[in-house]
């Protein structure tokens, strides 16, 4: 089976799953994916809803106004999210970054991918997996999510990837031609299947039991 073959058997078998598509549930503006995947590192989506509805109340979302926080304050609205001595210079900095494009998503989405994802990863706190999914969705660039359900599944499935990151996703990419609605799909789909099945045993009774992945 090719990873081609593997994203359609997944979407005809689960489904489109409308990840963060604007009107459908979860509704969130990129502002808000984009201080929900900093605050998310290291703990859950329950203790990420206190910290996010706190920072709405304050802020609204809006960039601005997160930059005219003090440390302080900040500090005291996303506090339920955990490690906020890390979360909240890695929130100011990405506000700041985004004020240097007059917090004008649409320019920052005209910049090239490369140059999108390398900014971010400079930012302290980005590292490759939160850069891909704001790359993909906030910025609208295709790109290959490594986390860990897609290394679980690929394990399943017979292939071991590389340990880095970046190797991992430069085998996939060689593996797979995707567009951007394939490669957002396919992350959510891996990403439910990821909650869904969490053992081996559980993944022998899925309908993806039995089924071998070749690269090559």
């Amino acid at each position: 089976m090719t990873i081609d073959e593997l994203y359609h058997l997944m979407l005809t078998t689960m489904g489109p799953q409308h990840w963060l598509e604007p009107g459908v549930a979860p509704a969130e503006t990129p502002w808000e994916i984009l201080w929900g995947g900093v605050l998310v590192q290291n703990t859950n989506w329950r203790n990420v809803d206190y910290a996010l509805a706190n920072l709405k109340q304050a802020t609204q979302f809006e960039p601005e106004r997160v930059l005219a926080l003090t440390p302080s304050e900040l500090t005291a609205l996303v506090k339920p999210a955990g490690f906020y001595t890390r979360k909240v210079p890695t929130l100011q900095g990405l506000a700041a970054w985004s004020g240097h494009y007059g917090f004008d998503l649409a320019k920052i989405r005209a910049l090239p991918a490369t140059q999108i994802r390398r900014e971010l990863k400079a930012l302290k706190g980005i590292g490759d997996e939160t850069a891909d999914y704001f790359s993909m969705y906030v910025f609208n660039k295709p790109t290959i999510i490594v986390d860990t359900y897609l290394r679980r599944l690929f394990t399943w499935l017979g292939v071991n990837l590389p340990s880095s990151y970046v190797k991992a996703q430069a085998v996939i990419a060689a593996n797979w031609r995707f567009d951007f609605a394939a490669a957002r799909e396919f992350h959510a789909l891996i990403v439910e299947f990821g909650k869904q099945v969490k053992s081996a045993p559980d993944f022998q009774r899925s309908f993806l039991a039995d089924q071998q992945l070749h690269l090559h």
